[in-house]
């Protein structure tokens, strides 16, 4: 993309997000570095209290900073897959092309949705490939999402670093998704809200997506692990991201629970679930 048309998408998607939010209260949270020692990890989290318009952060200047999004990526593709016509619903069944892969679970046939239970990897790169990349990288341009940056690779480029987001964008972009206002179709964003969901309880809703940018040893860095999503409760939205350092793959385990003891920390559940 020519340097002036990014840097054109950049000023209005910062623009954009200005005008909706206004000044922002942001409120760093002392109290949440006790939850991230517990949990013996480095780290961020943005959470976005809609009824109280206040922006609780730990760690803002790592909230600011881009990283790969990883399978949380998977939350866009899906709305791009469903209206670029890659697949015709959430339900479509994609033959698995008989690879054996490293969680069982990903070594059969999926769809969209069972592709966003289960972060089906090889099923979102089959998405991609789908979409095209100059289909792609109108809906990167027209959304806003992060850099924008697809790179050399359709079927990579949210895993391989070319596409980063902060913690910040992630939220401002999962707002949008709720408030359905994104650039895809309504019936694309409603699709995504439900296929989003990982908890449907009585009194409140949790929608939540993972993700897990891998680095090889030799780079000298940490695996990064991400968690993003929205819980509703009582007509109330908290929108949240969080992103951790996973020197252990042990690390990927403590990313949902984590955020799930910060939105009750800020009192999101009403009562501790």
């Amino acid at each position: 993309m020519p340097a002036m048309k990014w840097l054109g998408w950049a000023l209005f998607g910062t623009l954009a997000m200005h005008a909706r939010a206004g000044s922002p209260d942001w409120q760093e949270q002392d109290s949440w570095n006790r939850l991230f020692s517990e949990a013996g990890v480095a780290g961020t989290a943005v959470i976005y209290d809609e009824t109280g318009q206040r922006w609780l952060v730990h760690d803002r200047e790592r909230a600011s900073r881009a990283y790969s999004p990883a399978s949380t990526f998977k939350v866009f593709n899906a709305m791009a897959a469903l209206d670029s016509g890659a697949v015709k619903d959430e339900f479509e069944v994609i033959r698995w092309d008989g690879k054996e892969r490293m969680y069982p679970m990903w070594n059969r046939d999926h769809s969209l949705a069972s592709g966003m239970k289960y972060s089906v990897v090889w099923f979102y790169q089959e998405m991609a490939r789908r979409i095209g990349a100059g289909r792609m990288q109108r809906w990167l341009d027209q959304v806003g999402y992060g850099n924008h940056r697809i790179g050399g690779a359709i079927d990579m480029f949210w895993l391989d670093e070319s596409l980063r987001i902060s913690a910040i964008q992630q939220v401002e972009f999962l707002r949008r998704l709720a408030n359905g206002s994104l650039p895809f179709s309504e019936r694309a964003q409603e699709a995504v809200r439900r296929i989003t969901i990982i908890e449907d309880a009585p009194g409140w809703i949790l929608h939540a997506k993972t993700g897990w940018a891998t680095h090889g040893a030799a780079d000298g860095k940490a695996d990064l692990g991400w968690v993003v999503g929205w819980l509703e409760r009582d007509g109330r939205r908290w929108f949240y991201a969080l992103n951790i350092d996973m020197p252990d793959s042990a690390d990927a385990a403590k990313r949902l629970p984590l955020a799930r003891q910060l939105l009750a920390e800020v009192g999101a559940f009403g009562h501790q679930p």
